[in-house]
């Protein structure tokens, strides 16, 4: 597997749509950086989110979800309490080819803040705004940006394509926007 470069990321994303909206060049005065990188691609946050919340005291069961654990707020700076997390989605809408598997690592000024972002692979032939977990590990409230960076992708191609894919497989999560909340099946 190789890591691909900038040049096959922006033929990618501005000739097969890989990435839209895509921008072309790392933005980085008075934000977060944002754009393309010289080996992947640093998203950024929406401003919708949803706020984990315990005031129910429910117990998280990924295989019987209830939306009443989050508070929906759509705001220019998230506020995550202490110890908690929230949950966003990227502006980007990405759609993978078959021969690629991307990884996500979260923003060092964020994870330099206690910050830390989670998001599984997008596997090939997975398209859509990628829900994006973030976790504020301090005893102290945290803030997001929105459109602001807060995640990097990178982008692997194997050495051939992959026999199934994730749109060979109907997956739960096929070309979602905004925030997907976990399902089964």
């Amino acid at each position: 597997m190789s890591v691909m470069s900038d040049i096959w990321i922006r033929k990618m994303a501005t000739e097969h749509g890989m990435i839209e909206p895509f921008v072309e060049a790392q933005k980085r005065e008075g934000v977060i950086s944002y754009g393309l990188s010289s080996y992947g691609y640093d998203a950024r946050a929406s401003d919708d989110f949803k706020i984990f919340t315990n005031v129910d005291s429910a117990v998280i069961d990924p295989k019987n979800f209830s939306a009443e654990s989050f508070v929906d707020r759509k705001v220019p700076v998230c506020i995550i309490p202490p110890n908690s997390f929230a949950l966003t989605h990227t502006v980007e809408y990405f759609r993978i080819p078959r021969d690629i598997l991307v990884v996500c690592l979260g923003k060092s000024t964020y994870a330099r803040c206690g910050i830390i972002v989670n998001v599984t692979p997008l596997e090939p032939e997975w398209e859509g705004q990628v829900t994006i977990e973030i976790s504020n590990t301090t005893p102290l409230p945290a803030k997001i940006y929105a459109f602001e960076g807060i995640c990097q992708f990178l982008f692997f191609q194997g050495d051939q394509p992959c026999e199934t894919s994730y749109a060979d497989k109907a997956g739960k999560y096929m070309r979602q926007t905004g925030v997907s909340l976990p399902r089964m099946g």
